[in-house]
């Protein structure tokens, strides 16, 4: 359908076009209408074509790593999509699905390069609304429950944080106290040989002083180690938040999904009894 030069007037990226301009332009670009959940484009669609917003609401999507779908953006009017991969001529990337009934301007690269001949300060709003979407990438990144709870404590770990874990580590192994007690048997024999002459005679008091100076450092340190695994112990937990509400989110839709289906097939029932009741089969034979 073509595109009217006044539908042009009111998308903000093409509000400074002057007529000529405007009625150019209108004459490459065509005006698409989109159905409640049709879709505009997929990912992988070599069309080349990006779309600007004209009315209604449009859902951009992408799949991730776990093959779970992830909303990217919800283009307003005036606003681009699909517009990186009309410029680079490389296979969409994200899905776009029309949410009601929707109008929007199907653009392309010809399109592009006539308004900026035409009027090459639009390049800069075109870059506006490019640096948009990529905070909205960014955004989105951010917010993605992805991360790594030990990677982020040891990034921003100081070296006296990871001189406690080492000393707690080795304070509660084995190791340190198959060491310790041979330490002990080994002072009290050689000190208990000596006699007299020892330099800590029986009831060791120098060990003992030993023993309590060791306990009054290593408790603190414990207790740093045991803070650090508490922060761990709160990051996983608001990783697993994330992830809960991610999920309610995907069952919330597979269930509008269902729903929608569930509805659908109802109409069908209805359209298939009117059909072969016996009342419409005898006006079908007058």
């Amino acid at each position: 359908m073509a595109c009217n030069p006044e539908e042009l007037k009111h998308v903000p990226l093409f509000a400074l076009l002057d007529a000529e301009e405007t009625a150019v332009l209108a004459s490459q670009v065509e005006l698409k209408r989109f159905a409640p959940r049709q879709r505009i484009y997929k990912i992988g669609d070599t069309e080349g074509h990006a779309y600007v917003m004209v009315s209604g609401r449009v859902r951009v999507t992408t799949v991730d790593e776990d093959q779970q779908e992830v909303v990217v953006d919800e283009p307003g009017h005036g606003e681009f999509f699909g517009f990186a991969s009309m410029l680079e001529q490389t296979p969409h990337q994200t899905n776009a699905v029309s949410l009601e009934e929707t109008t929007c301007i199907e653009v392309d690269r010809k399109d592009i390069a006539v308004l900026l001949q035409r009027k090459p300060m639009a390049g800069m709003d075109m870059l506006t609304v490019l640096g948009r979407q990529f905070h909205a990438a960014q955004q989105l990144v951010r917010l993605r429950a992805s991360r790594n709870p030990n990677e982020i404590i040891e990034k921003e770990a100081t070296f006296g944080e990871r001189l406690a874990d080492a000393v707690a580590g080795f304070g509660g192994s084995w190791t340190f106290i198959i060491s310790f007690v041979l330490v002990l048997v080994s002072y009290a024999a050689l000190s208990l040989n000596l006699g007299r002459n020892s330099w800590d005679p029986y009831p060791f008091i120098l060990l003992n002083l030993f023993l309590s100076m060791l306990a009054a450092i290593q408790a603190p340190v414990i207790m740093m180690s045991q803070n650090r695994q508490d922060t761990k112990d709160r990051l996983r937990s608001e990783l697993d938040f994330d992830v809960n509400r991610r999920a309610e989110s995907e069952i919330q839709g597979l269930s509008r999904k269902l729903n929608l289906l569930g509805d659908q097939i109802a109409d069908i029932e209805d359209s298939l009894r009117l059909k072969l009741s016996p009342g419409s089969q005898t006006d079908s034979a007058r």
